[in-house]
């Protein structure tokens, strides 16, 4: 079954044309599906029509946040809610077309873990489509993972991936750059992109600073995400050998001239770099008792299924019983 997960935040006006469109091109290929829709704290009537479309189609389920949590937040709880062996995230402005529903699965039957959208032909301002593009070149060669996309909304997995990526803030639009860092294999297929009909753009200028901020979290996390100690412990001994070099290049300068019966002569010449050796060395210290604290940290709150990721079984027993049991 595919479970489609939609993100609502006053979105009243085009619920009920996004679920008819969804429920035609599921009807004509045959696609048991799904529909969850989650009110992220809309103010307009969406939680009325969600109940209403609830009421009168069996495929459609709705939740509603108590307030508005984030996109993350919205998609979190439709994942968890979710009872297909695909999950699609679609938003609920008509930009994503339903039609292209059936070629993102074909694409994930040839192997694929994850398949993300690719707005090939944006029809979006130039000031939106600009700074996206730079965007996703950081992203692919900060991460690896080389996509024309990464933000589109319209992204289809397996449920093995929503239940080993845990997503918050704004980190949703990274879903394929985190399954790709637990050995996932992810595609990308470009995807029809249809003009806004109804309401507004929920996202602004500071969207691509928060976006940015995002990126350095998302490549702390899938790269030293379970050795902290490797980057901070790095950085400060970086910073401990710079102060030492420079306080041990001052004592030798010291030594020296006082063994030729010279006058040191280490005075307000050599102040800047006494004070810049001795800062560094204070903060490589502080650096590496952070990334000493961190790596304890992880060591007691890891969880241990989380540090490897398992393609599949073969042999034994199907199901094992749970310790203790």
């Amino acid at each position: 079954m595919l479970s489609i997960v939609v993100p609502v935040l006053n979105e009243m006006e085009s619920l009920g044309e996004l679920h008819a469109q969804i429920a035609t091109v599921c009807s004509q290929h045959g696609i048991d599906w799904e529909l969850i829709l989650v009110d992220d704290g809309s103010t307009d009537g969406s939680w009325t029509m969600i109940g209403s479309l609830a009421e009168a189609h069996r495929q459609v389920s709705g939740i509603r946040l108590r307030r508005n949590f984030g996109k993350a937040a919205a998609l979190m709880a439709g994942m968890k809610a979710a009872g297909g062996e695909l999950v699609m995230m679609m938003d609920a402005d008509l930009q994503d077309d339903p039609a292209e529903i059936p070629g993102l699965i074909a694409h994930l039957q040839q192997g694929f873990d994850v398949v993300n959208g690719w707005k090939k032909k944006r029809l979006d301002p130039w000031h939106k489509v600009f700074p996206s593009k730079v965007f996703n070149g950081m992203i692919g060669r900060l991460t690896g993972l080389k996509l024309h996309d990464h933000n589109c909304g319209l992204k289809l997995f397996r449920r093995e991936v929503t239940e080993e990526i845990k997503i918050y803030g704004e980190l949703h639009r990274f879903i394929p750059v985190l399954a790709h860092a637990r050995g996932f294999r992810v595609v990308e297929q470009p995807v029809n992109h249809r003009p806004r009909e109804h309401g507004h753009s929920k996202y602004g200028v500071r969207r691509f600073l928060r976006g940015f901020l995002d990126l350095l979290t998302v490549k702390f996390l899938t790269g030293y995400g379970q050795r902290p100690g490797h980057i901070l412990g790095a950085s400060g001994l970086f910073f401990l050998g710079l102060g030492t070099l420079g306080l041990g290049f001052l004592a030798g300068l010291w030594v020296y001239c006082k063994s030729r019966g010279e006058d040191p002569g280490i005075g307000a010449n050599h102040l800047p770099m006494l004070v810049y050796s001795a800062a560094s060395l204070l903060l490589g210290g502080q650096v590496l008792s952070l990334g000493m604290l961190a790596e304890l940290l992880v060591s007691r709150t890891a969880d241990p299924d989380e540090t490897y990721s398992i393609a599949e079984r073969v042999g034994g027993s199907v199901s094992r019983p749970a310790p203790g049991s």
